[in-house]
């Protein structure tokens, strides 16, 4: 199976309709918020950047060194891992998104560019001419290896 990444142009719901045809073909999708180390410090340093997105208990696990701390509860699951040094994009896409077809990154990656276009879709990679494809096309492209050309 062949993974794509694309950066993504707009808040999850605007891919809606493209998650939901990618599952309609049997395939899967993910979603990843990428920021760099300092994005992700608030005030009071690193460890409690983003604590009040889940419980706090996930962070003082993380922080006493376990290997993962993880939340189930309300049709959700969380998962907080402790990290030393730079996040590696690969490793996260191997780690999180493995069977996805197609993972939206949004932040600082060296991605083709995936943004609506009415109700066709348009991608840009570095240093080409914008591509338009419909979400049926997009589908058929994102089966092989190399769709961008």
């Amino acid at each position: 199976m062949h993974q794509h990444l694309l950066l993504a142009d707009g808040p999850v719901v605007t891919f809606g309709r493209l998650i939901a045809a990618l599952r309609h073909d049997g395939a899967r999708a993910g979603w990843l918020e990428w920021s760099s180390p300092s994005e992700l410090e608030s005030p009071s340093g690193p460890e409690s950047c983003v604590a009040a997105t889940y419980p706090e208990s996930l962070d003082v696990a993380a922080g006493q060194g376990v290997l993962r701390a993880v939340a189930i509860g309300g049709g959700r699951s969380v998962a907080v891992k402790p990290m030393r040094g730079a996040p590696v994009l690969r490793d996260v896409l191997r780690e999180h998104f493995r069977g996805c077809r197609l993972v939206l990154v949004v932040g600082e990656v060296d991605a083709p560019k995936l943004e609506p276009d009415g109700e066709d879709w348009k991608i840009t990679v570095p240093g080409r001419a914008a591509m338009r494809w419909t979400t049926e096309k997009l589908i058929a492209a994102l089966r092989k290896p190399s769709p961008w050309g």
